[in-house]
């Protein structure tokens, strides 16, 4: 493919992921980052066995911060996930105060 249909794919794509992403209600965030965090596993496992096997300088530079950067998503993800699920829990009731 030409450059510009290859730009011309991605516009198209970030649009219309721009476009689902913003129409899905709150209520499905938690069950849809659970799902990007376990691609995002997959996409780590990816680039750890391809590092194995590059060769050069500049491809394990970038192999690495693309690790990196992957890590920091799917540890991420994991935070929001867990702090969103706190709040379906029941809440505990305060205690009261003891007797003086």
């Amino acid at each position: 493919m030409d450059l510009l249909t290859e730009l011309t794919i991605l516009v198209l794509a970030a649009f219309v992921g721009f476009e689902v992403i913003s129409k899905v209600p709150n209520t499905l965030h938690t069950p849809l980052m659970s799902a990007t965090n376990a691609i995002h596993g997959i996409v780590l496992l990816g680039g750890i066995l391809v590092i194995g096997e590059a060769g050069g300088f500049l491809n394990e530079l970038v192999l690495v911060i693309a690790i990196a950067f992957g890590t920091i998503n799917v540890i991420g993800g994991f935070l929001v996930t867990d702090r969103m699920l706190e709040m379906f829990k029941p809440r505990k009731p305060k205690s009261e105060e003891a007797p003086e």
